[in-house]
């Protein structure tokens, strides 16, 4: 059942990019439809993008390794554009944890590094795909946070409007989705293969306001996106297969043309993804909108189409 989950998903990574097709795109938009970034999950676009700072608070349950604490996790995300639809990522998390009664442990988790690549757009459907790279590089952070192998997980993502459907149905238009999926694979043999998947679900408030109707919305109402996301991971072997651990995370984005601002509540979806609810709060910058001449083009291969 393992071997077959991880063969129909490489298969559906090749089939999609031989399928895909590139029109005229713009930052974070495919026709009328911004797809946001979101704080769980990943956004299907490859562009030029600062999350500084991020930052969530969560309340540990105490367990075999040691009794409950407080955790507050200080990250950050840096995305840059270096071919037309391709862009390379790194990202890292400070953590500091406080148990009750006792000293802080504090230190860097694993280092990653993403690259992702765009290769299928449709304005008229508002729909985009992209495949992408995410390597955990083990050894490198703090060994009470970091793993000491390093996992690589091939990547598949998918944005959809739903501005095509009929005008009987306006009231929906302004949702979207994107899904996030994920198969890692980790370089020791000890340790588990994972399933990970994630679902946003959003409804754009300004969406609605410019293209099914203006409501006269004041702002700063006007500018928001409330969401739902969906962060799992099953894991496939080593004694653990078929368990699935994660969060359910309601919150809303503030989004402007040059940044926007995020806030997420962290509700465990069972026992073992944990006991208490968190929240994450995420400023990012768009960094190409910002600084056009410096960030707004790729590296390399000319301008997008």
């Amino acid at each position: 059942m393992q071997l077959r989950q991880q063969t129909i998903f490489l298969c559906a990574l090749v089939c999609a990019a031989l399928c895909g097709q590139q029109v005229v795109h713009a930052h974070g938009f495919e026709g009328n439809r911004f797809f946001p970034p979101t704080l769980a999950t990943d956004d299907p676009f490859a562009v030029d993008e600062l999350a500084l700072p991020s930052f969530t608070f969560l309340k540990n349950a105490a367990g075999d390794d040691g009794p409950s604490n407080h955790e507050y996790d200080l990250g950050f995300e840096f995305d840059k554009e270096i071919f037309p639809y391709f862009a390379v990522g790194v990202s890292n998390t400070y953590v500091i944890q406080k148990p009750k009664g006792d000293r802080s442990v504090k230190g860097w988790s694993n280092l990653t590094l993403t690259a992702k690549y765009e290769f299928l757009h449709n304005a008229e459907h508002e729909m985009i795909m992209s495949i992408g790279l995410e390597a955990d590089l083990g050894g490198v952070g703090n060994s009470n946070f970091a793993d000491p192998f390093s996992t690589l997980s091939p990547t598949l993502y998918f944005g959809k409007g739903f501005g095509d459907l009929p005008d009987r149905l306006a009231a929906l238009q302004p949702f979207a989705v994107t899904t996030t999926l994920a198969q890692s694979f980790p370089t020791s043999a000890r340790a588990a293969n994972e399933f990970d998947w994630g679902i946003a679900v959003e409804y754009s408030l300004p969406y609605l306001q410019q293209h099914v109707k203006d409501l006269g919305i004041p702002a700063p109402f006007k500018d928001m996106i409330p969401l739902v996301e969906f962060a799992m991971a099953t894991t496939e072997n080593r004694g653990v297969g078929g368990l699935t651990t994660g969060t359910v995370n309601p919150g809303v984005l503030y989004v402007t043309p040059y940044y926007e601002l995020g806030v997420e509540a962290n509700i465990p979806v069972n026992h073992q993804s944990g006991a208490h609810v968190g929240v994450t709060v995420q400023l990012w910058i768009f960094i190409d909108d910002i600084f056009p001449h410096t960030f707004g083009h790729p590296l390399f291969g000319g301008e997008r189409e």
